[in-house]
């Protein structure tokens, strides 16, 4: 047999070869754009992941800096003398307002969106160098023993390479918000080893609704994440507690007491905070000077009370595990009260998610210890209610029962306190709501609406999810040139158009598959040849739900063009974004 020596006969046997492959991929694995939006969300919950390991490396090594001992915040605080606790956090505060000072003189006028603007009412963009610059001040105030979370900055971090990430591959805007989400679920799911509860807490407190449309992808961040912290040795369980039973049927009614309690608290808690913020802003001191005096607050109180510094969790661990005995503990919750106050109130950057569970710990236990003393059948375990006060606090404080219940429980896998914490949590929720509407998150949310009360789905038609520039060809376009285009970009229809930019139709790559094993044939077919001119199509003025009628009569068909009334193509719709958009729209009425 002679070989072919024509280079064009070679391109385009090559060019054949390599279209069969694709394919062939295309029949065998059907990647639609919903699986790779899960496999990009479960990229972001492994960066994620990555991020929180390096965030809490940076805190810890900050903190070792300062206080000179590699223990933990509350042990390096005992081992430092009187003037040295007191000095320590307000060093952190005075370095924190440093980094935030010459952050705002260098990035004047630039955003400063957080993860939960970005996903809420924003376009999924999140700063770089202004979120750079939050996260580097608070490695200070955290690793300085300032009374705020990790979680804070943790996912902050994840959602910013989540939004690099979608930017890099250049999502559309409910893509890039949906992966901002994925990335703010990977980091709590790595701070708090929890992959439902990080799934649940994005979902029930930001975005506001469980809709599959969202949680699938939500759950794949978490999931990788979980799973990336597990392989690298940082897998266990949060907080290592004792077995824990009901004993009673009794007991059921000293937790419903306790939830009612937790329900009141949480209110007077989250206002105390609000407050505090107030008073520090009416001091008329810029933010470093109202940073150094949050953290000296903290050194003060730590001088005698050590317990303050943190996030509070080694004295939650101590009270799961009944080291604290309760004339102490209730000190240490007052002064934990005031320097989570003094740290928030500041403007200290940081969350207030763990210093919470502290606070429902504290409180839960305290209870417990008063029931077991007059009613010692009623309360055989203080323990149990300061596990089962953790999520009532947490629920009444966020809002948000179903993630409470699913996150104490993954903090703790301790399956026997389920009924009394899911009784507790509903509880403390519906008292918490009938207080007060604020919540740990509403509040930020609420300000950032009235702040852009815009959405980023304007109208709820068509237009507002509309890519421009589809692959499109001529219809004298030979077939290397559509064989090219297939292997370029990743579609399954380029769609035909002619020199005035009308729709014609488009070309499936499952339409050229007669044509892959005959070059000579091949070469002599036009797009104008193969073209579908009754493909499915969508007009800018339609509303989304009468495109996804278009897209459930064509079930194969992921993307459709987008015409003018006088069919002119304006681009195409995803119906990844439309079903992203559905689920926005019901969640805003």
């Amino acid at each position: 047999m002679k070989a072919v020596t024509d280079p064009a006969k070679l391109l385009m046997e090559r060019l054949l070869r390599l279209l069969r492959w694709r394919v062939w991929l295309a029949e065998r694995l059907q990647p639609t754009e919903w699986q790779m939006t899960l496999a990009w969300a479960a990229l972001a919950g492994f960066m994620g992941a990555l991020a929180s390991l390096f965030f809490a490396a940076c805190a810890e090594g900050v903190h070792q800096v300062l206080t000179n001992s590699s223990a933990g915040v509350v042990e390096s605080m005992r081992l430092l003398p009187w003037w040295a606790r007191l000095l320590v956090p307000a060093a952190g505060g005075l370095l924190a307002g440093l980094v935030l000072m010459l952050g705002k003189r260098l990035l004047k006028g630039q955003s400063s969106t957080d993860y939960m603007e970005a996903i809420v009412i924003g376009d999924g963009n999140l700063p770089l160098r202004t979120s750079l610059i939050k996260i580097t001040a608070s490695l200070f105030t955290i690793g300085s023993g300032g009374s705020i979370g990790r979680e804070g900055p943790m996912v902050q971090l994840a959602a910013l390479l989540a939004s690099l990430m979608g930017r890099w591959r250049r999502f559309s805007r409910q893509q890039l918000r949906l992966l901002v989400a994925c990335g703010a679920a990977a980091g709590i799911a790595s701070a708090y080893h929890a992959p439902i509860g990080g799934s649940f807490f994005v979902a029930e407190i930001i975005l506001g609704t469980i809709a599959m449309e969202s949680l699938g992808a939500l759950v794949a961040a978490s999931v990788a994440a979980a799973l990336t912290m597990q392989v690298l040795g940082s897998g266990d369980t949060l907080y290592q507690v004792p077995k824990f039973e009901l004993h009673s049927p009794f007991e059921m009614g000293p937790y419903l007491l306790l939830g009612l309690l937790a329900g009141a608290l949480a209110p007077f808690f989250l206002k105390s905070l609000r407050r505090a913020e107030a008073l520090f802003m009416e001091t008329k001191l810029p933010l470093i000077g109202r940073l150094t005096l949050g953290g000296l607050l903290v050194g003060a109180i730590a001088i005698n009370v050590p317990e303050v510094c943190g996030n509070g969790y080694t004295v939650v661990v101590d009270i799961l595990n009944g080291r604290i005995v309760w004339v102490a503990l209730i000190g240490i919750m007052c002064c934990k009260w005031l320097a989570t106050a003094s740290s928030v109130g500041s403007g200290a950057q940081g969350g207030v998610f763990t210093p919470t569970l502290f606070m429902g710990a504290a409180g839960g236990y305290l209870f417990g210890t008063a029931i077991n003393a007059v009613w010692p059948q009623g309360a055989i375990d203080p323990q149990a209610f300061a596990l089962v006060g953790m999520g009532a606090f947490l629920s009444a404080a966020s809002r948000a029962p179903v993630m409470a219940v699913i996150m104490l429980f993954e903090m703790t896998l301790s399956y026997e306190i389920i009924l009394p914490l899911m009784l507790c949590s509903v509880v403390a929720y519906f008292t918490a709501r009938g207080i007060d509407s604020h919540s740990l998150y509403g509040e930020v949310l609420k300000r950032k609406r009235e702040e852009a009360p815009t959405t980023v789905l304007a109208t709820g038609l068509v237009r507002d999810l509309i890519k421009s520039d589809p692959p499109t060809v001529r219809p004298t376009a030979r077939f290397d040139e559509i064989a090219r285009l297939f292997l370029k970009v990743r579609v399954n229809n380029v769609y035909v158009t002619d020199d005035d930019g009308r729709f014609l139709g488009a070309v499936s790559l499952h339409d050229i598959k007669p044509y892959l094993g005959e070059p000579g044939v091949a070469e002599l077919v036009l797009a104008g040849d193969i073209v579908r001119e009754d493909f499915p199509k969508v007009h800018p003025d339609q509303a989304l739900s009468e495109a996804l009628g278009k897209f459930m009569i064509s079930s194969d068909v992921q993307r459709l063009p987008v015409v003018a009334a006088d069919n002119r193509l304006l681009g195409s719709i995803s119906k990844n974004d439309l079903m992203l958009a559905l689920v926005e729209k019901q969640r805003a009425s």
